[in-house]
């Protein structure tokens, strides 16, 4: 009987895949709709973080500001997503090489230069206090629409349990 090697894995299975991620920069998206960015420097089998030079960033509508944090630890159960960031000049490489992939007759990229043209947004970047003042009124405006639809909804006599007094199993609480 003859026996043959197994196949290599090209991957390595749970957290250990983000090894060679380490000491690059990263966003990270977090359950309660934060979003950070930083410099990958630990991880463990629980998927916690340590993240370096962080930064929290806001968005409202095409604005964005950055608050800067330091050094972060993030629970692992509290990211919902994690992916490296490219710097432009990695990006404008990786375009030269696929558009040359494409030029060869590969349908593997067939439509990447779309994606590419539907990807390029602007954002503009505004300080802090612009930012937050600009998120404060953006969460109040969204109460309020709330606050009118559960009106909508009693009047009709429909009522909707608050998400302010539910907890994470969606058991409504009586305060």
């Amino acid at each position: 009987m003859r026996f043959t090697s197994r196949p290599k894995m090209n991957y390595m299975p749970g957290t250990a895949s983000l090894i060679e991620d380490i000491d690059k920069k990263h966003l990270v998206l977090l359950r309660d709709g934060r979003t950070l960015i930083g410099f990958l420097r630990s991880i463990d089998q629980f998927a916690n973080l340590v993240l370096q030079q962080t930064v929290e960033r806001i968005h409202v509508g095409k604005r964005y500001g950055d608050i800067p944090r330091g050094i972060f630890i993030v629970r692992g159960e509290n990211v919902v997503l994690l992916g490296e960031i490219v710097s432009r000049q990695q990006t404008h490489t990786l375009t030269l090489q696929k558009s040359e992939l494409l030029r060869e007759g590969s349908s593997m990229y067939g439509n990447f230069m779309d994606l590419e043209k539907e990807s390029d947004t602007s954002l503009q970047q505004v300080c802090i206090e612009d930012i937050l003042e600009e998120q404060r009124l953006q969460q109040q405006s969204r109460q309020e629409a709330e606050k009118t639809k559960h009106l909508a909804l009693k009047e009709r006599g429909l009522v909707m349990p608050r998400s302010d007094i539910m907890d994470e199993y969606g058991v409504q609480h009586q305060y």
